[in-house]
């Protein structure tokens, strides 16, 4: 197999796939729910994320405070996957149809 070039690891995706992918993501975008705020629409997520990433910076110092803080591991992936988990959870808790 001289000459050859080596296969790439991942598979492109084709027209079709990529037509059928936006096209749905643009069908999935208008089913969000959004709510008022003080005249504004916003989208739900955005809220639960906000929650999220505030409640996640509330539990830090809990977190070291009691000594648990050392043995999570690397922090930012630490924390960012526990901001994404209460934000996944409040969507679910208030948003969920």
């Amino acid at each position: 197999m001289v000459g050859r070039a080596p296969r790439p690891a991942y598979k492109m995706i084709g027209g079709g796939q990529l037509l059928a992918a936006v096209a749905s993501a643009l069908c999935v975008a208008g089913c969000d729910p959004l709510f008022d705020l003080e005249g504004a629409f916003f989208p739900a997520w955005m809220l639960c994320l906000l929650a999220g990433i505030c409640l996640t910076a509330l539990l830090r110092p809990l977190l070291a405070r009691i000594g648990l803080e050392p043995h999570l591991g690397p922090p930012a992936l630490i924390y960012s996957c526990l901001a994404l988990l209460i934000s996944f959870a409040a969507w679910l808790a208030f948003f969920r149809t």
